[in-house]
């Protein structure tokens, strides 16, 4: 029971099609290790689905499905408020919103970039903005946002000027909150993952492209949404009470690789 009495909210709490996404991975284990969970999702549907799978493996311990828009101010003052008047305090944000949408320089969409860099980016600062307030209120509390691999090198199957652009920006927002907000116990700190297989990506790739990613990271397997909530896992309990601004990659070792090591793998 590593959160044991902790409340966490996780945003993009629905998984996105069928299957494990990160959100519902995190707060499955989040609420498997004692927490309390405020699963928000833009589909309702989708967060309570999560929920019951909660309920339907024995670990609930309290908390609530909520339908939010996560880049509505309105939206994440509502989420923030209503865990207050439920729990009187918040612990645990993970902000794990995120949406793909195609294009490299030349041919991305105005609207498309727009869009992506407003659900992938600006919602961690919305919900940043009301939930620090009140874990500085509650002496402090942990604050991961989800990045990617991406973030930090190219490397995709899929063109996405957008997604690599807004994955990056989330590392430069988690060291400069970590930087600031650390005086008043708020530790940030992001997870990049890797070539991960799940909902968002499963209906975007044929068998050929999924056999590619696996076999592009040094350990050759192919990772999951539980992989990631391990380490939020860690990021959000006390073992972590010394880490922040970090970046931690949950890649099988993709960010290890150039080239010619993946031609080396691939053989």
């Amino acid at each position: 029971m590593r959160l044991k009495d902790k409340v966490a909210i996780i945003t993009g709490a629905g998984s996105s099609g069928p299957g494990i996404g990160t959100g519902k991975a995190i707060s499955s284990t989040f609420a498997k290790e004692g927490a309390k969970v405020i699963l928000v999702d833009k589909d309702l549907d989708r967060a309570n689905e999560t929920l019951e799978l909660i309920k339907s493996e024995g670990n609930y311990h309290g908390g609530f499905a909520i339908a939010g828009d996560v880049t509505s101010l309105k939206d994440c003052e509502n989420i923030t408020s209503k865990t207050i008047s439920e729990f009187g305090k918040l612990d645990i944000l993970v902000n794990n919103v995120g949406i793909l949408a195609p294009g490299n320089v030349i041919n991305v969409t105005e609207e498309n970039y727009d869009v992506v860099m407003s659900v992938n980016l600006k919602s961690m600062i919305l919900m940043s903005k009301y939930a620090i307030p009140k874990m500085i209120e509650n002496g402090g509390g942990s604050i991961i946002n989800m990045s990617s691999f991406l973030g930090l090198r190219s490397g995709s199957v899929f063109e996405s000027i957008p997604y690599s652009v807004s994955k990056g920006g989330i590392i430069a927002l988690t060291t400069t909150m970590a930087s600031e907000h650390g005086r008043e116990g708020i530790r940030v700190n992001a997870i990049a993952p890797g070539y991960l297989y799940t909902p968002m990506v499963a209906d975007k790739m044929t068998d050929e492209q999924r056999e590619l990613r696996r076999k592009a990271s040094p350990l050759g397997t192919e990772g999951t949404a539980w992989d990631v909530a391990w380490g939020a896992l860690y990021l959000a309990s006390e073992e972590a009470r010394w880490v922040t601004g970090i970046v931690l990659p949950i890649d099988g070792g993709i960010l290890t690789t150039s080239p010619l090591s993946m031609h080396h793998h691939l053989k």
